[in-house]
């Protein structure tokens, strides 16, 4: 992290405060890490005499969590509608002291979101900052810190596994950080996929290539799937993959929707050491050591 002074939620006094989170509210089921992740902010808020609690996001899914949430919390206040405002996106100064009015605290507990320069991330705690306010990050968010950073700072042979519909980003981290590896193994759209004929999945010997490459890892970032893993009939090189980083003694770090939502299909969750809520945001992070959402926070008032 490039120096910045963060801090975290326990070291602020919420007793008799009136405290806004930037919740991860854009999920595609109950029971996620993204979602647990508000879940623990909210309950640690209770815990230590907050007097007010609203909860702020966005959703884009099909499932609306903050139904589920307000019955599980009814005293605290659940807005998923940021995006429905012009100056969410537009990382409006207006839109933020509208947010801001009435609240004590910031807390940010949307990493995945933190390398979205939008309002709710951005505008708002530099207002809220500049008007003498507390901003922190939340708990997971400091967790993420934390066990990313470890990529970097853990010795041995360090590899990326690749993939994934959504490119862009990803082929411009492996540009841009491919000195940092001893190998990069490409999956999904990226260009140069060794594929099987229908395109949709790896090919055996790619898959063989690469558990041969994982066996001798002693740090793997894996970031995106290998294909179509959702099919049955494309999901070998997936599937084959992540069970060779799960079996390996590396340290081991997995980021993004699909990459999660794979593990969590083929019963792997428990065999990694951290599983990032957020692929772009992480990839972010790891590149530049910083994101808009922790510059907000952590920068100059």
């Amino acid at each position: 992290m490039k120096g910045q002074s963060l801090k975290s939620i326990k070291e602020i006094d919420v007793v008799g405060k009136n405290v806004l989170v930037r919740g991860d509210l854009d999920v595609d089921d109950k029971d996620n890490p993204r979602t647990e992740s508000v879940r623990q902010a909210v309950k640690y808020l209770l815990e230590n005499g907050a007097k007010k609690i609203k909860v702020i996001g966005h959703s884009e899914t099909q499932y609306r969590v903050v139904d589920d949430l307000r019955r599980e919390f009814p005293e605290v206040e659940f807005d998923d509608r940021l995006r429905d405002n012009p100056g969410e996106k537009g990382n409006s100064e207006k839109f933020a002291a509208q947010l801001a009015e009435g609240w004590d605290v910031y807390v940010n507990e949307s990493f995945a979101v933190s390398h979205r320069e939008h309002a709710s991330l951005v505008a708002l705690p530099k207002l809220m900052k500049q008007e003498g306010k507390p901003v922190c990050i939340g708990l997971r968010f400091g967790l993420e810190l934390k066990k990313l950073t470890q990529v970097w700072e853990k010795p041995g042979r360090r590899i990326l596994v690749i993939g994934g519909i959504k490119i862009d980003h990803k082929q411009k981290f492996v540009e841009d950080m491919k000195d940092k590896f001893s190998a990069i193994l490409i999956g999904g759209k990226l260009p140069g996929v060794n594929l099987r004929p229908d395109g949709l999945d790896i090919s055996d010997e790619a898959i063989n290539n690469y558990i041969h490459e994982i066996s001798s890892a002693e740090v793997i970032l894996a970031a995106g799937v290998m294909g179509k893993y959702e099919d049955e009939s494309s999901n070998k090189g997936t599937k084959l993959v992540l069970e060779a980083i799960a079996g390996s003694h590396a340290y081991k770090i997995a980021g993004g929707g699909d990459i999660e939502r794979a593990i969590d299909m083929f019963g792997l969750t428990d065999k990694f050491d951290w599983i990032s809520v957020g692929g772009g945001a992480m990839l972010e992070y790891l590149a530049t050591g910083t994101l808009p959402g922790i510059e907000a926070i952590g920068g100059p008032v």
